[in-house]
């Protein structure tokens, strides 16, 4: 049976009693019997938290992507509230006043496994502020949803780093959030002895299931399932486009669409390519907000036949370059700043580099580029080794 960090923490407070803590968590931050982590931590020797610290969409995801969120005192709990995403960059990073009066931070988010989704970069750059202040960091680890065996995709290229591509990492990469510290421990220099990692137990890399007493929690508000985290990793990509990504539906990420555009057509080519693991489905749909809000589109949806074989990144590439080719108008490409970047286009960020908007502008064939990917995964999977924590 998975129990992850929380609920090792939760069998012995001892160490943690009478020492003042702040916590980085959400309200996916749950104990394997759904108990939520602040009454938990609360009923226990350790007492509650001296303070909070929200991710992106605030503790409780209430808030959509890329909207600042300005928390001052948690509704229910009444403890004060730090918010890592607030109107600009540098929110995005605590200051050190946010550290005096802790001696720990314990670190609890749920991460879904890809390299652009923030709760990681939030969580490293939150560790390395705190580890600068001479606060301990206790990261309370979760499975990774997408299991921990494959990686997939390039790594990025150098000045492309990001919120959305903090680390030299594949898309999709295979590590827990625990197992990311030690990474970035290693790559920054830290001092290891401020760095403690409470590991998942009876978790070996498969991708964790309710049938090993794991239950999926929605760590944001277009995260509602495991299954959406598995499109995920190529579901992003269309962010970087005119393209609705679902957002405004109940299936975020496994719709894509505009108006206008032929479903019928995108979901015949898209089955041609024979991409393991997945079928394209043409449909309608109708966005209540953000991008084409309260318009039909026409598009696919995405059904995933075999999470184990199915190459999300590769996938959300593939339907682009069929978009482009298909309607090129449809799948303009993102103004708007995104995550505060306001000097390069979404997609690059996402991709890490300017190849793939490139070949797609000019009609190239992306298969090369993806070939490409295997060099970046060799060398990570290489890289790894040293700081898995599960067999």
């Amino acid at each position: 049976m998975i129990r992850c960090g929380l609920d090792g923490l939760l069998r012995d407070t001892s160490s943690l009693a009478e020492r003042s803590y702040g916590l980085l968590a959400h309200g996916a931050s749950v104990t394997s019997d759904l108990s939520p982590i602040v009454p938990a931590l609360t009923r226990s020797a350790a007492g509650p938290p001296l303070r909070l610290f929200a991710p992106e969409h605030g503790f409780w995801g209430v808030e959509q992507d890329m909207i600042s969120v300005d928390e001052r005192r948690d509704p229910y709990f009444d403890l004060e509230t730090v918010s890592l995403y607030g109107s600009d960059e540098a929110s995005l990073r605590p200051h050190p006043s946010c550290f005096e009066g802790l001696e720990i931070l314990l670190i609890d988010l749920q991460d879904v496994g890809a390299r652009y989704y923030t709760y990681a970069a939030t969580a490293i750059w939150a560790a390395e502020a705190a580890l600068a202040a001479a606060v301990e960091i206790w990261v309370l680890d979760r499975p990774n949803p997408l299991g921990g065996l494959q990686v997939e995709g390039g790594l990025p290229d150098p000045g492309f780093e990001s919120f959305v591509s903090a680390f030299d990492l594949p898309v999709r990469h295979g590590l827990t959030l625990g197992e990311l510290h030690r990474l970035e421990a290693q790559r920054r220099g830290w001092d290891e002895a401020g760095l403690r990692i409470l590991p998942v137990e009876g978790w070996q890399r498969e991708v964790p299931s309710k049938r090993s007493g794991w239950t999926w929690r929605s760590p944001s508000p277009n995260m509602p399932t495991q299954e959406t985290a598995f499109v995920y990793p190529g579901g992003c990509l269309i962010e970087a486009t005119e393209l609705s990504e679902g957002r405004g539906t109940t299936q975020p990420f496994h719709l894509v669409g505009a108006p206008g555009l032929d479903g019928l057509e995108l979901a015949k080519r898209m089955n041609a390519r024979g991409l393991p693991g997945a079928r394209y489905l043409p449909t309608c749909f109708r966005p209540q907000f953000q991008k084409h809000g309260g318009r039909a589109c026409g598009g696919v949806e995405i059904v995933v036949t075999d999470q184990e074989v199915f190459p999300s990144y590769r996938a959300g590439v593939e339907l682009l370059e069929e978009v482009w080719s298909l309607d090129p108008d449809a799948a303009t490409w993102r103004s708007e700043p995104y995550e505060f970047v306001i000097d390069r286009p979404a997609i690059d960020l996402l991709t890490g580099g300017e190849d793939c908007r490139r070949l797609l502008e000019e009609g190239g064939d992306v298969a090369d580029w993806i070939a490409s990917w295997s060099e970046g995964e060799r060398s990570f999977l290489e890289e790894r080794e040293s700081v898995l924590l599960y067999s």
